[in-house]
Parts: C-alpha cells; sequence; structure tokens
C-alpha cells in the first residue's frame, strides 16, 4: 500500500511530522498550567471557579468547536483550516503568558482552545488525505505518539521551566512548537476539500456548543453553589434543552454535522466509547495529580512532573507497537485489556501511600492501560467513514474525546469537591456550609486558605481527609472504566483490523 500524494515520496511524511508537531503542543497547553496552578492564583487571584476554568475554559472550547471546524475544514480547506487554526492558537499563548488578571487569562485559554481545535481538526483531515491503509493507520500512530510525548515530558519540562523562568514562560515553548508546525505546514500540506460539502450545519454547531457550555458551567458551579441553586439547575435544564434540540436538528438536516444514524452500528458506538474512555481513567489525573502533588503533598514542580512522566512515559513508545501488534491481534482485544490494566492501575493506586517512591509502579501501570489503545483510536475513528469525509470522523471522534475530557473533569472535581466535604463534615469540624467552602478550596490545591476557612480543623485533618476522598474517586473511575472497557470490546469485536468495517457504512456515502 502507498501513499496518495504526487509530490515526493518524503511529502507525506513531511506533511505528518507538521501535523504532529502542532498536536504535540496541545497537551503542553494542557498539562503546564496545571503544574502552575498554585503560582497562577497567588499571581493572578480567582475564585476556585475561576481557577477551575484555567482548564476547563481550554477543554470546552476545544471540545465545542471541533466538531463543526471538521465540517468546515472539508468545506473551505483543510490547509487553510490548520494554518488559520495555529496562527489563532500562537496569539492566544502569547496573550496568555501576558494576562493581567485570571478573567484575562480564562478568556485567552479558550482562545487557545479554538485555535487548537481549528488546527487540529484541518490537520488530522489533511493527514488522512495523504495516506491510506496500513500507512494511514501507522500514520494516525505516530499521532498518538506525538501526544504522548507532550503528556509525557510536558509536567517535567514545565516544571523546569516554572522553576528558572516562572510560569508564565511555559507558554514559550508551546508557541515555538506551533509556529515551526505552521511553516512546514506551509510548504507540505496540499489543499483539499470534500467536493460533495454543501456548507456548514450552523443549526447544529450553535445548539451542540451551547448545550456543552451550559453542562460545564452547571458542574464546576455546583460544588460552591449546591444541587438546587437555582442557577445551577437553570444551566442544567439549558443543557438538557439544547442537546435535545441538537438531535432533533441532526435527524432533520440534509447533511448533518453528526450522522445520527451512525449510532446503529456497534463499530462506531465502540470508537466514541474508545474516545471517552481515557476521560476519567487518564486525563483528569493529568490536572489532579500534579494538583495534589504540589499543592496537597507540598512536592516541588520538579518532583511532581517526575512522578507524572511515570503516568504518561508509556505513551513514548506503546502506541506505535500497539499499531503494529493490531495486525495479528484485534484492535477490540487490545482496547479492551489496555483499559482493564488502567483500572486496575487506579484501583493500585488507590491503596498506595502519597510517598514518592510507592506512587511510581501503579502511575506506570495506569500509563500501559490508556497507551495500548491511544494509538489504533485516531486510526479506527477515520476508519468509520469514507476518507472525503475525514473532516467530519475525526471531528466526531475527538469532540466525542475532548467533549468527554472537559465534562469530566468538570464532575471530577465537584465529586472530589464532595467527597471531601462529606469527610470533613462526618469528622465534626465544621458545618456542611464551611466544609463545602473549605472542600473547594483544597480541591485547587490551597490548603492554606482551607485551613484559614476552618481553624478548628487544622492542616493535617483537611490533608488527611483530601487523601480519604481521592482515594474513594479513585475506585469510582475504575469502575468507570471497567465498564468502559466492556463496551469498547463488544463494539469493535467484529472486526479484526481497521479495513473490515471500513466499506459498510452506506449511512455516509455521498450523494
Amino acid at each position: 500500500m502507498t501513499s496518495k500524494t504526487t509530490n515526493g515520496a518524503a511529502a507525506p511524511w513531511l506533511v505528518l511530522l507538521s501535523v504532529c508537531l502542532a498536536a504535540m503542543t496541545m497537551p503542553l497547553t494542557f498539562t503546564g498550567p496545571a503544574v502552575a496552578l498554585s503560582r497562577i492564583a497567588a499571581d493572578l487571584g480567582g475564585s476556585p471557579i475561576a481557577l477551575n476554568w484555567v482548564t476547563n475554559a481550554f477543554m470546552l472550547t476545544f471540545g465545542a468547536t471541533l466538531m463543526a471546524l471538521g465540517a468546515l475544514a472539508d468545506n473551505h480547506g483543510r490547509k487553510r483550516m490548520f494554518i488559520v487554526g495555529l496562527g489563532l492558537y500562537v496569539l492566544a499563548t502569547l496573550g496568555a503568558m501576558l494576562a493581567p488578571d485570571i478573567v484575562w487569562f480564562d478568556t485567552l485559554r479558550a482562545a487557545q482552545g479554538l485555535g487548537s481545535a481549528a488546527a487540529f481538526a484541518g490537520g488530522a483531515s489533511a493527514l488522512a488525505q495523504e495516506f491510506e491503509g496500513s500507512l494511514r493507520l501507522r500514520a494516525f500512530s505516530f499521532l498518538g505518539t506525538s501526544f504522548g510525548i507532550g503528556l509525557a515530558f510536558g509536567p517535567i519540562a514545565s516544571g523546569l521551566i516554572i522553576e528558572a523562568f516562572g510560569w508564565r514562560s511555559i507558554f514559550v515553548l508551546v508557541a515555538v512548537l506551533a509556529i515551526a508546525a505552521a511553516l512546514l505546514g506551509l510548504g507540505t500540506i496540499k489543499e483539499s476539500r470534500d467536493p460533495d460539502a454543501t456548507g456548514l450545519d450552523w443549526a447544529g454547531a450553535g445548539t451542540f456548543t451551547i448545550a456543552l457550555a451550559a453542562l460545564t458551567y452547571g458542574v464546576l458551579q455546583a460544588p460552591q453553589s449546591g444541587w438546587t441553586d437555582p442557577l445551577v439547575i437553570g444551566l442544567l435544564a439549558i443543557a438538557a434543552l439544547f442537546f435535545a434540540a441538537f438531535v432533533i436538528v441532526e435527524r432533520r438536516v440534509g447533511r448533518p454535522m453528526l450522522d445520527l444514524s451512525l449510532f446503529r452500528f456497534p463499530r462506531f458506538v465502540g470508537v466514541q466509547f474508545l474516545a471517552a474512555a481515557p476521560a476519567y481513567g487518564f486525563v483528569v489525573l493529568l490536572v489532579l495529580l500534579p494538583i495534589r502533588f504540589i499543592g496537597i503533598e507540598g512536592m516541588s514542580e520538579i518532583e511532581a512532573g517526575q512522578l507524572m512522566i511515570c503516568l504518561s512515559g508509556p505513551l513514548l513508545i506503546l502506541p506505535l507497537l500497539a499499531g503494529q501488534v493490531a495486525r495479528w491481534i484485534a484492535p477490540a482485544t487490545i482496547c479492551g485489556v489496555g483499559l482493564l490494566i488502567a483500572a486496575a492501575g487506579l484501583v493500585w493506586l488507590s491503596l498506595t501511600p502519597p510517598v514518592a517512591i510507592a506512587l511510581v509502579a501503579p502511575l506506570v501501570l495506569i500509563g500501559i492501560g490508556i497507551a495500548l489503545p491511544w494509538g489504533l483510536m485516531d486510526g479506527l475513528a477515520v476508519s468509520v467513514v469514507p476518507k472525503e469525509r475525514a473532516g467530519m470522523a475525526v471531528g466526531i471522534f475527538n469532540t466525542t474525546r475532548v467533549a468527554c475530557e472537559g465534562v469530566a473533569l468538570a464532575i471530577v472535581m465537584a465529586v472530589l469537591s464532595g467527597f471531601t466535604a462529606t469527610r470533613l463534615t462526618a469528622e465534626g469540624t465544621a458545618s456542611s456550609v464551611d466544609a463545602a467552602a473549605a472542600a473547594q478550596l483544597l480541591v485547587t490545591g490551597n490548603v492554606g486558605e482551607a485551613a484559614a476557612r476552618l481553624p478548628g480543623a487544622g492542616a493535617t485533618v483537611l490533608i488527611q481527609a483530601y487523601e480519604t476522598a481521592f482515594d474513594r474517586l479513585l475506585i469510582v473511575l475504575a469502575a468507570i472504566t471497567i465498564v468502559t472497557a466492556l463496551v469498547v470490546f463488544l463494539g469493535l469485536r467484529r472486526g479484526s483490523t481497521v479495513e473490515h468495517e471500513a466499506v459498510p457504512v452506506p449511512v455516509c456515502q455521498e450523494g
């Protein structure tokens, strides 16, 4: 099987390099502020909700716009979307570096997410045009490895940069890589479009974005205001209303942004669950663990970064290996077994004391479990539609992935806060209202202010309550990961290779 390009043997691999450089910046953008959160809070201030938006603003705009931008890339040009997205991404990154307060910072983080989504949608769908068959699976395995490199070295690189130059400097590396990706892409990526494209499904894009934003905001607000607060109830009601409107729109529009009839196919359902799988078993830990290690356990940024490499380091090697092994072992088996391994690691982590050397093995096990399906995900995603609709396929899959990550992070933060508040109330050291307020501060790693809010408790009691709640949370995450593993295995088991089910998807045929 050979590449379809006519620009020379090296051209497709230069396109791959450009897209991989861009992809590498995205986990750096995600993990860097998590490592720097305590310093960002000290410098810019902000309430616990505002500090939660440091991560969620990026995740929300990325997840909410990715599917629409994938459709726009198919309509108006994949290369154009890639370059324009990287331009916005670089400008927002440099702006975040200079942000004067938390409101500006969160706003620019949202702009980063929008630019990142445009670059990823354009780059990944352009990549799908350069390769086919086994080479496409291999190319997307490299893309998964690029994310692994960013995840593996992001925390330690951010820690070193923060200690040497301050938290604002973490954005310089991101900007440099993005600029390099844009310059390389300008010279190597061929412009391509879907010849049958009819325009963006604006109604679908609007209803989906509003629904996802309202859901995320409501979940973030709930720990502070309570689940019965009128604002929280109103936001969740808006989310339900607009999700229902989105389904109605997509069922009626001639060329939907999300073809809902695809959900009749078990393989498509399995791929979407696979997209969501890392959210609860891995991605939330990329934010929660640095906050715990630095804010709660008192580690330095470099020490926390070293431990985070144990979690994300397997993504440097195993995605590529899984892509090769998939020629002999069914992707359903690789993905299902990997997720079960990750669940075992989560349970082991819940039983491990917060001592650096003891944490290494369970963190590595979680990383191994997630890394096995990681390299197969994007290749499986583009296999469910014809390559002319690759932008839609990439958009649907990564919208599911990133939207689930954003919502999962908001939900997990709320659950951890609730578990911590319940523990503090059970200790008899505070009322439920004061315990909830202190728990919100602990979830952002602010032990000092939490102790000031509950002077009768003391830092030791607060930390013990947080650690107990964290261990309980890990068990919940393990249970979710086990259920997801079963659904993924059952959904994907009908085909042993990507090509087996690439053809019988008649609902996606053009015409």
